[in-house]
């Protein structure tokens, strides 16, 4: 639940948090990829047009100081237009309000410096405090705009910030970074106004130092949101909502942001809300797809078999017929539950609650399962799971895949691409391979482990 708390309150002073001793000891933000690399492209998202000013306008005058030829392209989404932040206004309609919020923005921008003209900045009109409404939605749109996040920084709300659109916001962004690939920061905003220091995440800050240009692009960007830092005019209704002490947080000599790890659940919940999400025991085409699955194996009899991603148990059956053991993992635990309700009778499968690939179970595997899983992951992921199942096979262990050809909505990877990452980032060659108007089938592994025709 969201903390109580006014905009006109006077909140935690912005010296409380200033004289905290342990600001000293945070690290300082290093603008690079996740994995180190150079950035490429920088995105900001922000609920209400305001909140990338005071939450990383250093950030982005940073970057655009940056030499031409090192500097990322830099976007900002606006989620909503903030229509709604004077409701009680006599003066301004909330479609007047949305109309100068945004030029308020777009001047914004500009004032940050020297190649702020290059600055994309875009509003996607999600209705003021409606943004928890259809996280699924924006979440899905931003995954688009994003795609290939290895080399970007996703820059967003802080997911517990107090504000529900905030908290939304931060949501999205994270789900987002996990598809995606892309290394997420993320600004608390009324966090700094209605908590206090023993409540902050002082293991995940990261502070990115202001020097006097960066924190005067920073106070001019801020000054152009002149409906929120000044009053619309004298009537009742029309009061400044950013008051000097809500502004103090921001105006000083360092941004602060929160990096946690990136989190999607939105697999998990569906196999929550649907006891089988896909219809892998009612469907011909399931069924069907299982059998030519099954057909791929080359051998009668398989040793020690990893199912990576096994949902809900379905496959995981059909290979414990063929295998001496399967092991079957998967990110989701209302899967696994699931997964092991189906298989509890089969002494030789187990079930286990793994995210790969970082969570990679030991040993050696004989044959290596991964249907309809692949483009759930980043692509950053994805190399990294190619990887770890080239060093988890058997010498003469087998790859199968198995993957739905049609984009899939909100995930930048798709069939051809999970099938190129496994081809081209191993030595394996291409046993047998299926393909129809759905669903592509490849076997990898060493040529001498296709049945011979006479044996």
């Amino acid at each position: 639940m969201s903390p109580s708390f006014r905009h006109d309150s006077s909140g935690t002073a912005a010296r409380t948090w200033h004289d905290d001793r342990r600001w000293a000891a945070l690290p300082m933000l290093e603008l690079s990829a996740r994995d180190g690399r150079t950035l490429t492209r920088v995105v900001v998202v922000a609920a209400h047009p305001d909140d990338e000013s005071l939450g990383a306008a250093g950030l982005m005058s940073r970057v655009l100081a940056l030499p031409a030829d090192q500097r990322p392209t830099v976007e900002v989404v606006l989620l909503t237009s903030g229509e709604r932040s004077h409701p009680e206004s006599p003066t301004h309609s909330t479609e007047v309000l949305s109309a100068r919020r945004l030029e308020e923005s777009r001047a914004a921008v500009l004032a940050l410096g020297d190649g702020a003209e290059a600055v994309g900045i875009e509003c996607w009109d999600v209705g003021d405090g409606q943004v928890a409404d259809d996280e699924a939605r924006w979440a899905d749109r931003l995954s688009t705009l994003v795609g290939d996040g290895s080399r970007t920084l996703l820059v967003g709300p802080w997911r517990h910030d107090g504000h529900p659109d905030h908290d939304a916001a931060g949501r999205i962004c994270a789900a987002v970074a996990h598809r995606t690939g892309a290394r997420l920061l993320e600004y608390p905003i009324w966090f700094w106004h209605h908590a206090e220091p023993q409540d902050a995440p002082w293991v995940d800050l990261r502070r990115l130092p202001m020097d006097p240009v960066t924190s005067a692009a920073k106070h001019r960007a801020v000054e152009c949101h002149t409906s929120q830092v000044r009053p619309l005019s004298d009537a009742p209704g029309d009061e400044t909502l950013l008051l000097p002490g809500m502004l103090a947080h921001f105006l000083g000599e360092q941004e602060v942001f929160v990096e946690e790890p990136a989190h999607d659940d939105t697999l998990d919940a569906l196999h929550r809300e649907v006891a089988e999400p896909w219809g892998a025991d009612t469907r011909w085409y399931e069924e069907r797809k299982r059998a030519l699955t099954m057909a791929m194996l080359p051998d009668r009899r398989h040793g020690r078999a990893l199912e990576v991603g096994c949902s809900t148990g379905v496959l995981t059956r059909e290979l414990a017929g063929r295998c001496a053991e399967v092991l079957a993992v998967d990110a989701s635990a209302a899967a696994v539950t699931a997964a092991r309700r189906r298989t509890e009778d089969l002494d030789h499968v187990e079930v286990q609650h793994r995210l790969l690939p970082e969570d990679w179970p030991d040993g050696r595997y004989d044959l290596v399962v991964v249907s309809e899983l692949g483009y759930f992951l980043s692509p950053v992921d994805l190399e990294e799971l190619v990887r770890q199942v080239a060093n988890g096979l058997a010498s003469d262990g087998v790859v199968l895949l198995a993957h739905w050809r049609h984009p899939v909505q909100g995930w930048p990877l798709d069939c051809a691409a999970v099938h190129r990452a496994f081809e081209s980032l191993s030595d394996w060659s291409r046993l047998a391979e299926y393909r129809d108007r759905d669903v592509e089938m490849l076997l990898l592994g060493p040529q001498s482990r296709m049945p011979e025709p006479h044996a």
